[in-house]
């Protein structure tokens, strides 16, 4: 059997926010809360894998990473862009603007984090 991850969930101090937040930056259909969970609000992140974004009193960031092609990887550093939003080379400065061209596990990489402190990283080759 091959093992795939279903879903996991991100905690926020605003789930709809966040959901709201991820969707939009990683280009990704929103579609509002769970019909049959309403206190998780899911982004289909592909085929296989699904956001749970869930608000929590304390909310411990989670690092996420997702690799990505290179198209997608240009879209997303364009909405970042657009909107404003800090991204950074490093995991400790993902805000310092810059993106990674010598990424060890691919060739570009780059980090964003949003308001509950979720760490998104982007690999692209």
């Amino acid at each position: 059997m091959t093992i795939t991850l279903n879903h996991t969930i991100v905690t926020a101090a605003d789930n709809d926010e966040a959901a709201r937040f991820f969707a939009t930056v990683m280009g990704l259909a929103y579609t509002g809360p769970h019909p049959h969970a309403r206190h998780f609000i899911p982004i289909k992140v592909n085929g296989a894998l699904t956001l749970d974004f869930m608000s929590v009193a304390y909310p411990q960031g989670h690092h996420l990473a997702f690799d990505v092609d290179a198209a997608t990887f240009d879209d997303i550093l364009d909405r970042l862009r657009a909107r404003e939003i800090p991204y950074g080379d490093d995991p400790a400065h993902p805000d310092n603007g810059q993106v990674d061209t010598g990424h060890p596990l691919g060739g570009r990489g780059l980090y964003f984090s949003d308001s509950s402190g979720n760490l998104y990283e982007l690999i692209a080759p």
